[in-house]
């Protein structure tokens, strides 16, 4: 009897431990859900200080693409956001010119509405920023121009899963058939070791493998070529393997603090350090390929992911899964300039997108070329708010029919998104994925 109740006792305890240990275990974060709330234009900070005019020149460049595309269209992938004849009539009465920054002011403050951005109400997210790089190369291969930037090769199968499982919309896999299956891209090591060479894929050829290392990043740039000219190159695709934080790979070496990872630091031990450097780009397998952008010399940007270019300092690249790509933001968020931080509050508009700009309260802004742009785009990692700028007239909390099922829930406080699925970008892939705390990928 004694045995008995000594071993129920023991039963009981265990199961009480399990139990805790159950009710205590570590809690996956939430998955991230866009929460639109309602605003007036006196709710977003500087409101009356920015020129929207800059703004509104990139906005009518976005405005440009929905020619082509049917009045009746869906404008964005949620249909919460209208249809593309809603946001053409909102462009036509946007076109300029303004003869001053009030009367642009007072036109958006006409057309459209604010809304704040929040991920299951949280309003603070992450802003980064990213520039377009300058590189010295030339067409052909010489001693000293020898590293190559690569085209898409032939051989790269891209297989959108969405197509064979509606639950799995979104992902995708990246490979290469080899008799009849489906395999793994060459990593960036493969690539480097010559996996790639002799087949033709050369569009030019630089000097310095760092330099084109943080093109990669990057995702487009600026190539000045030995025969005279430029040439100018985006983001093709990408080698379907995940990228891997070159700073985060450094601080766990203990070649750097946490806190001092930077583009400008990483790119000075790699310097420093020629006899390991590849060794460190090697752990990242993330190749990306480009192609020639062909722009005329005044375009005050690369192409984004939308297919506008980009204007410095006015366009964001954003998380398209929340935010539609072609719509005007508020944004509200801190610049570390060269002579110290300051506020940057202006009117930008969402181009472009990037592989690890994730969630709904994340932005990456594009600061140009040259050497303010490069630090600026290198040390920026600030906190910031976003406001929405939707047509008058749209609610896009209100129910909507998606896919032959109706979304229950119309307050402005219903996540517009449930579950996030990964998802592979089709653009400029950038710079901050470089700091331990997130960025974009290359």
């Amino acid at each position: 009897m004694i045995v008995r109740r000594a071993l129920a006792a023991v039963l009981l305890l265990a199961a009480i431990a399990a139990l805790a240990l159950w009710w205590f275990r570590p809690r996956p974060p939430a998955e991230p859900a866009l929460v639109l709330r309602a605003a007036r234009f006196s709710d977003l900070p500087g409101w009356d200080e920015d020129d929207p005019r800059p703004a509104l020149e990139a906005f009518a460049r976005s405005c440009r693409l929905l020619e082509g595309r049917r009045a009746d269209e869906t404008f964005a992938r949620d249909p919460a956001f209208g249809r593309v004849g809603d946001w053409r009539a909102s462009c036509s009465a946007l076109h300029g010119p303004f003869a001053d920054a009030r009367a642009a002011r007072a036109a958006l403050e006409r057309l459209f509405r604010p809304w704040l951005v929040t991920d299951r109400g949280e309003a603070r997210g992450l802003v980064t920023g990213y520039f377009e790089p300058i590189l010295e190369g030339a067409r052909t291969a010489d001693a000293i121009r020898r590293y190559p930037i690569y085209r898409r090769p032939d051989d790269l199968v891209v297989v959108e899963l969405g197509r064979f499982d509606p639950t799995l919309e979104g992902r995708r896999i990246v490979g290469r058939v080899e008799q009849g299956r489906l395999l793994p891209y060459y990593t960036r090591a493969e690539i480097d070791g010559g996996a790639l060479a002799g087949r033709g894929l050369e569009l030019a050829w630089v000097d310095d493998p760092i330099a084109l290392f943080f093109l990669h990043v990057q995702g487009s740039g600026r190539i000045r070529l030995a025969e005279g000219g430029e040439l100018r190159v985006g983001y093709a695709e990408q080698n379907g393997h995940p990228y891997r934080a070159i700073g985060r790979d450094l601080v766990e070496a203990g070649e750097l603090a946490r806190e001092e990872v930077s583009m400008q630091r990483i790119e000075a031990w790699l310097r420093a350090h020629p006899e390991r450097a590849f060794a460190f780009l090697h752990k990242n397998p993330s190749y990306v390929f480009f192609r020639e952008l062909g722009l005329p010399p005044d375009a005050p940007g690369p192409l984004g992911a939308q297919g506008a270019p980009l204007t410095p300092q006015r366009s964001l690249a954003v998380d398209r899964r929340f935010l539609p790509l072609g719509a005007l933001l508020w944004l509200d968020t801190e610049a570390p300039f060269p002579d110290g931080a300051r506020s940057l509050r202006r009117l930008v508009v969402a181009q472009d997108t990037g592989g690890a700009i994730r969630g709904p309260v994340r932005g990456d802004l594009f600061w140009g070329s040259g050497p303010e742009a490069e630090h600026l785009a290198g040390h920026m990692k600030s906190p910031g708010r976003l406001w929405l700028l939707v047509p008058t007239g749209l609610d896009p909390t209100r129910p909507v029919r998606h896919r032959g099922r109706q979304r229950r829930g119309s307050e402005a406080s219903r996540p517009r998104f449930g579950a996030v699925r990964p998802q592979r970008t089709t653009s400029a892939v950038g710079l901050g994925v470089l700091a331990v705390s997130g960025g974009r990928i290359g």
